[in-house]
């Protein structure tokens, strides 16, 4: 099986990547965290994007806020699917952060989650892998069929509600 590149801008994002590292252990998708800077450290993130492929990765996410260019530097050296987490910050809510991340130019692609989106972003991560595994596509079924079930007896807990009333 693939592994899932997680990378963050600064160890300050983990509390929010910590929810995309467990959606990966929940699914049993290898992955390998790290702190990369698009700005402190460009050299180290663009070998680490060029030589992805090679190292086993299937794709990459990509936490960072602020100018949050980590995404797109990443997508600008690898041919692997990029999953950006614009982050939440204090100066813009997050909303400076959703914007670099979402507005790249044509032929550099980074799918984008919603704001601290870390566990939509491993979901998406895990069905680009599941094009080609069937046990984890089995794995997203079985989810989903469980989702449904949770929403279907919340309705029907909502129709006896009602009809107290």
């Amino acid at each position: 099986m693939k592994k899932v590149a997680v990378i963050m801008g600064s160890d300050s994002d983990l509390p929010v990547v910590a929810k995309a590292v467990s959606e990966l252990k929940a699914y049993g998708v290898p992955y390998e965290c790290r702190i990369m800077s698009a700005h402190r450290t460009p050299s180290t993130a663009c070998d680490f994007a060029t030589d992805a492929r090679e190292q086993g990765f299937g794709a990459i996410i990509c936490a960072a806020g602020m100018a949050a260019h980590l995404a797109g530097v990443i997508a600008g050296h690898t041919t692997l699917p990029v999953i950006g987490i614009p982050m939440r910050s204090a100066a813009l809510d997050g909303m400076d952060a959703l914007l670099s991340t979402v507005m790249m130019p044509p032929g550099v692609p980074v799918a984008t989650v919603g704001i601290d989106g870390a566990k939509n972003a491993a979901l998406l991560a895990i069905q680009i892998l599941a094009v080609s595994d069937e046990e984890l596509a089995a794995k997203l079924t079985e989810a989903k069929k469980k989702m449904a079930k949770t929403v279907a007896e919340k309705d029907r807990a909502l129709q006896e509600k009602l009809e107290d009333l």
